[in-house]
């Protein structure tokens, strides 16, 4: 029984590209995008505004939504890349025995019925 990790002989892994650097990425993005979403609402919270109650908070509630919006996005967006270059990375790996499927009857059709008879 041949053992399904066992790589195929010949097989040449490509070189890391792109797909490394994005992942090396991602984690700085997230931070640094994270806190500068948040910067405003924080912003709004310091900044002393001479106005009525309800206002102020009509505006830091605006800010917050807009906020925690844009968030989602780059969240969502930031595991949809990942994903992708997760997902190119190990499309690029090596081969295994597992992957060499061979077709038996890929070249010539097996005869059916009908042109048996």
């Amino acid at each position: 029984m041949i053992d399904p990790f066992t790589k195929l002989p010949g097989y040449k892994k490509a070189q890391p590209g792109l797909e490394r650097k994005i992942l090396r990425l991602i984690p700085k993005v997230f931070l640094v995008g994270t806190f500068m979403i948040f910067l405003p609402s924080l912003i709004a919270r310091i900044w002393n505004i001479d106005e009525a109650g309800w206002a102020v908070a009509k505006f830091i509630t605006t800010i917050d939504i807009y906020a925690f919006g844009l968030l989602s996005v780059l969240w969502t967006g930031l595991f949809t890349v990942g994903v992708g270059a997760i997902t190119v990375m190990v499309m690029k790996g090596p081969a295994y025995v597992a992957d060499a499927y061979p077709l038996p009857d890929s070249d010539k059709p097996r005869p059916t019925k009908e042109q048996d008879s």
